[in-house]
């Protein structure tokens, strides 16, 4: 039996959706109404795996350091204690380290080879949606301060896909890191140019201005600041990545990005 986890997500619940589509049967686990099994990671007495062979740990979400390596520690305690024996884990490319929430992916993986269990990680590239999203034009100008950075961004469905090519057969894929950033980087400024909006960076203490009286949690401005610095410093390029070899015909991330940005001006 296949479980993944967080599926009323972003990413998990198109997994799940394609997984049911070529007839991989999977179950959904989510705290939302409606999922197949009802796990808060939260909450101990829900971690029910017990009939699992393989898990998709898809990343506890957005939170603060010490919250989200407790909740990963507390399911993989459990996935090991009911019988687990693969997990795959969904990661942060090793080109993000520089981003402010990197620190709880790897101390995941660690505990994951540690574990015991058999793994497998993927180490998911930023969402080109993301990085549209972050760039939609405000007043008619393009403002977030990336510089003239490339970003290696990714579709979420390609993560997606290449998820499902792991779970389709996760023994073949049993302890392999897969690097999977975007297959072609683009910057800030070539999406400017292809939505024909003027791109004018900010600097970070005018973003930060703009984010503080935002309705954000405590940690999240720092976040989204850390990959504003980081693509302006041109770490979240990457010249090598796994993605094809699991994806053959990637989407067109620049293209994605694009929709995003639009959509989000609106």
């Amino acid at each position: 039996m296949i479980l993944i986890t967080g599926a009323s997500g972003q990413l998990a619940s198109q997994i799940v959706a394609r997984a049911r589509q070529k007839g991989i049967a999977v179950l959904a686990d989510s705290r939302t109404a409606g999922a197949d099994r009802s796990i808060d990671f939260d909450r101990s007495e829900t971690l029910d795996f017990t009939g699992v062979e393989t898990m998709l740990l898809t990343s506890a979400g957005s939170a603060e350091d010490d919250c989200v390596v407790r909740r990963h520690g507390a399911v993989l305690a459990a996935a090991r204690a009911q019988g687990v024996k693969h997990v795959v884990y969904t990661s942060l490319t090793c080109a993000s380290d520089h981003l402010g929430f990197a620190l709880a992916h790897r101390w995941t993986e660690r505990e994951l080879r540690a574990s015991g269990m058999a793994w497998t990680i993927l180490r998911n590239g930023l969402y080109a949606e993301l990085i549209g999203s972050l760039a939609a034009p405000r007043e008619g100008v393009i403002s977030t301060p990336f510089g003239e950075g490339r970003i290696s961004a990714v579709a979420r469905a390609d993560l997606a896909e290449a998820a499902l090519a792991v779970l389709s057969d996760p023994v073949k894929h049993a302890g392999r890191c897969y690097e999977l950033s975007g297959a072609a980087a683009f910057s800030i400024a070539d999406l400017a140019q292809k939505i024909a909006i003027p791109y004018e960076p900010s600097s970070f203490e005018e973003e930060r201005a703009r984010l503080s009286p935002l309705p954000l949690f405590a940690f999240q401005p720092p976040m989204l600041m850390s990959i504003s610095s980081a693509a302006a410093a041109g770490f979240l390029e990457t010249h090598a990545t796994d993605l094809v070899a699991l994806v053959p015909t990637p989407l067109d991330a620049l293209e994605i990005a694009c929709a995003a940005a639009r959509q989000s001006a609106q």
